[in-house]
């Protein structure tokens, strides 16, 4: 049974930084994509970023840049590097493990974490 814990979320001033953690079981970003997904109130969740259990990374196209995937096999975490955030960026944000490289869509991943809340005020 794969679980996913995220970390890392809060409140930040625009143009600040945060890092998002997500930690798996042992050997779950070796065997599975590992994704992260983010919903604003009233809104569609919405595919952030990838990487698969190649290396490879995906982004949604509308980040410009600041956004950065990354992973730790060794620490069996994925973060979310996210720099000059806006208030649109406010959401709930969610990890996820799934077997489909490339995939930005949610029902294609098997394992999700509880989600943490990023804020960004003006």
């Amino acid at each position: 049974q794969v679980q996913l814990v995220e970390s890392g979320g809060g409140l930040v001033q625009a143009g600040g930084s945060l890092r998002l953690s997500c930690a798996g079981s042992r050997g779950t970003w070796s065997r599975y994509a590992g994704a992260w997904f983010r919903q604003a109130p009233g809104k569609e969740r919405e595919f952030v970023a990838q990487i698969s259990w190649h290396g490879n990374t995906h982004y949604v196209d509308s980040l410009e840049g600041r956004f950065t995937i990354s992973r730790d096999l060794a620490k069996n975490t994925v973060y979310l590097q996210m720099n000059n955030l806006k208030p649109e960026d406010t959401a709930v944000y969610r990890c996820a493990a799934g077997v489909v490289a490339g995939s930005r869509n949610p029902d294609e991943y098997e394992y999700w974490g509880q989600g943490t809340q990023v804020t960004v005020y003006s």
